[in-house]
């Protein structure tokens, strides 16, 4: 149809690097196009190694073709990641969708965002969703990977080969717009690390890190494999490098089905072209299905798609091939200018943000953007290519496809081991997440082991001993809400990854937790010792002992509060004021600046002073300080008087004599435990509930 049509300007032509249909040596357009509607679309014609049928892998033909288009997988290329009996295992995906509507709740009336949206992406192409911002973009790639946020509902139909299927690990992937990395990891690292937790364990360790150099170097990062991805202290490599290195990541596992957001945003012409051809030429090799949603790509990347699904405030102004593209705008009046890329003549054509402008610089005939669009929409909805996006929609529904399989990946212990490695490694590197802390710590520790130097055993020193001890527990803990920041993004790279399957709640929560203690370790004795011995508290190395495990508890308590904070408040500054707010709220009632027979019982005896850590932490130490020693009594209270600890202990403190002080420890370690299993609930239950707020994937309503 494009041969005939009487363009303006020259017609997209592939280039030698666009990948083509492998069936039969057609395009995908020729393969499908021939077919009457509703006839069936076998996966084993089209792909012969996607089913394992006759003829397939698992018959003993070819696995999927490799660049010299002889089906034998060469070693050392990408394609031998994925052995052929693999690949037969998996399915090839047809994804359609029709009338996809997206609403989110905004005020009195739900704003419209996506408006009947229908259409299909198939196996071994790449299909570009393009429109000017805040067409609905990233909602439908979001739509169709089912990562739809609360308050958004969806209604409509979205099948994959036919059926309502979900999607299982290392059958899909999605690189969102941001990139979500690590800053401390070098490029090698960040790759090779996520490499071990998505490959299976059955891949020895010298293969899957010669993978993850390969797949850097595909993706142009060779020469910046040992440079820090940088972050907010230190410049790393540049915005559209990390790009590359999320890609890297997704693209380990050579997921079946990918979805892309912005891929080329950051890039420069050239890396841009690159990296998508190298994008395309897997998906035609290994039959995989791509959708990537582009803002601005340029003519040598616009070539590369094989479909196109052109959106304006939310509506389909097209579908379909490049060619008819570029013939639907001429027949309906809107003809691409000699010269000009189709990309950017389609994006200005229906760009209505400047339309004012345009009004008052336009010629009599010109129209504007708004009525551009609405001759467009109108015209596609009643013209053939809709009705052929229909027909092959019909066709991809009636595909005998596999069910997914979720693939093999590491296991549980192998995902604890690497994740512990790697935030080990995190922590160390960044100076803002302990070293400074620790920095801190030390002057505190100087502080008030020089104010309250060998306190003696004077009847006065009672009350300082209780000052330290409050102000240790108080200030050392308090100060592990400064790492924050740092766990924010931490917990952000979690979300991102758990998303995407590549681990789980338990592995994050346990690596966390056997990382970071090594540090808060060294973090509570260097400092408590230091003042411990300056301030001259009971002598013995069990109380010593004693007191730093306390220490090291209670910050570790802190840290598993700021968790929860940081999976209900993502924003660190908020979490910063409300984790410093239920620390102040705690440090009142622990007993300390009100005893507990003087604290109001409503609320602040009942349940705060019990559910504070302060309480039981100040008790402990109470208790390993003041059993066994005695204080001479000062002329001012009685004359010859020795007040015994317990005395004051119970008479003074009003301290719970009822258990020891490793009960105190244990009550510790046991809220430690509930807090970190609270983060877990909370994570759980928001992905139980996100999908029923954001819409069940290929649900109708």
């Amino acid at each position: 149809m494009a041969a005939t049509s009487p363009l303006p300007r020259w017609a997209p032509t592939p280039s030698p690097s666009r990948p083509l249909w492998r069936g039969g040596g057609g395009t995908a357009d020729a393969a499908s196009h021939g077919r009457a509607p509703g006839a069936g679309l076998s996966l084993g014609s089209v792909f012969p190694w996607a089913t394992g049928g006759e003829g397939g892998a698992a018959a003993g033909g070819a696995a999927p073709p490799g660049d010299g288009g002889g089906g034998v997988c060469v070693p050392g290329s990408v394609c031998e990641l994925v052995p052929p009996t693999a690949v037969a295992a998996d399915t090839a995906v047809f994804l359609t969708w029709e009338d996809v509507r997206v609403t989110v709740s905004g005020g009195a009336a739900a704003v419209e965002i996506l408006d009947g949206v229908s259409g299909h992406a198939r196996p071994g192409e790449v299909l570009a969703i393009m429109g000017p911002s805040g067409c609905g973009k990233t909602t439908l790639l979001d739509t169709l990977a089912g990562r739809l946020g609360p308050g958004m509902n969806k209604t409509g139909l979205i099948l994959i080969n036919g059926r309502q299927e979900k999607l299982a690990y290392g059958t899909s992937a999605y690189v969102t717009q941001d990139n979500v990395l690590m800053s401390t990891m070098s490029v090698r690292e960040a790759v090779y690390y996520s490499a071990q937790l998505q490959l299976p364990d059955t891949m020895p360790a010298a293969e899957k890190r010669a993978h993850a150099d390969r797949v850097i170097r595909e993706m142009g990062l060779g020469d910046a494999m040992d440079t820090r991805i940088g972050g907010r202290i230190t410049k790393g490599i540049s915005g559209g490098q990390r790009k590359r290195v999320s890609i890297c990541i997704e693209m380990l596992t050579r997921p079946r089905l990918l979805f892309l957001d912005e891929p080329t945003s950051g890039l420069d012409s050239a890396a841009s072209y690159h990296v998508m051809s190298h994008i395309a030429r897997i998906a035609a090799r290994e039959g995989m299905t791509v959708l990537a949603a582009v803002h601005q790509p340029s003519g040598d990347v616009f070539e590369l798609f094989h479909g196109l699904c052109l959106l304006a405030a939310g509506k389909t102004v097209f579908f379909g091939t490049l060619s008819d593209a570029t013939e639907f705008f001429t027949l309906n009046g809107f003809p691409c200018p000699h010269l000009r890329s189709p990309s950017d003549h389609f994006l200005r054509t229906i760009n209505k943000d400047f339309d004012e402008e345009i009004v008052e610089s336009s010629k009599a005939n010109r129209k504007t953007a708004a009525e551009a669009i609405d001759i467009l929409t109108t015209a596609y909805k009643s013209s053939s290519y809709s009705e052929k996006t229909m027909n092959q929609i019909v066709e991809m529904k009636h595909a005998d496809g596999a069910s997914f399989k979720k693939r093999e990946q590491a296991s549980f212990s192998t995902k604890v081991l690497v994740l512990t490695r790697r935030s080990f490694i995190n922590m160390h590197r960044d100076i803002g997440y302990y070293w400074m802390r620790l920095a801190v710590y030390l002057g505190i520790g100087i502080c008030l082991g020089t104010i309250f130097y060998q306190v003696g055993y004077s009847y006065s020193s009672i009350q300082s001993r209780c000052e330290v001890i409050m102000y240790t527990t108080a200030l050392l803990t308090f100060m592990a809400i400064g790492g924050f920041p740092s766990f924010v993004e931490d917990v952000k790279v979690f979300r991102k990854e758990r998303l995407s399957g590549h681990y789980g709640v338990s592995e994050f929560v346990i690596s966390n937790t056997l990382s970071a203690t090594p540090y808060l370790s060294v973090i509570a004795v260097l400092p408590g010792a230091m003042l411990y011995y300056l301030t001259g508290l009971t002598k013995g190395v069990d109380h010593f002992t004693y007191f730093v495990i306390v220490l090291c508890i209670c910050c570790l308590l802190v840290e598993s509060m700021m968790m929860i904070i940081a999976a209900i408040v993502p924003d660190f500054l908020m979490g910063i004021i409300i984790g410093a707010g239920l620390q102040g709220v705690m440090m009142l009632n622990g007993g300390f600046f009100r005893l507990p027979s003087e604290l109001p019982k409503p609320v602040w005896k009942y349940p705060c002073y019990y559910i504070s850590f302060h309480k039981y932490a100040v008790q402990g130490f109470y208790k390993n300080e003041f059993m066994g020693l005695s204080f001479p009594s000062d002329q001012l209270v009685e004359s010859n008087v020795t007040i015994s600890g317990i005395q004051v202990l119970k008479s003074k403190l009003e301290v719970e004599m009822g258990y020891s002080k490793w009960v105190n420890l244990a009550i510790l370690c046991g809220m430690m435990v509930i807090y970190r299993i609270i983060f877990f609930v909370i994570v759980k239950v928001a992905e139980e509930i996100r999908p029923k707020l954001g819409g069940k994937r290929g649900c109708v309503r």
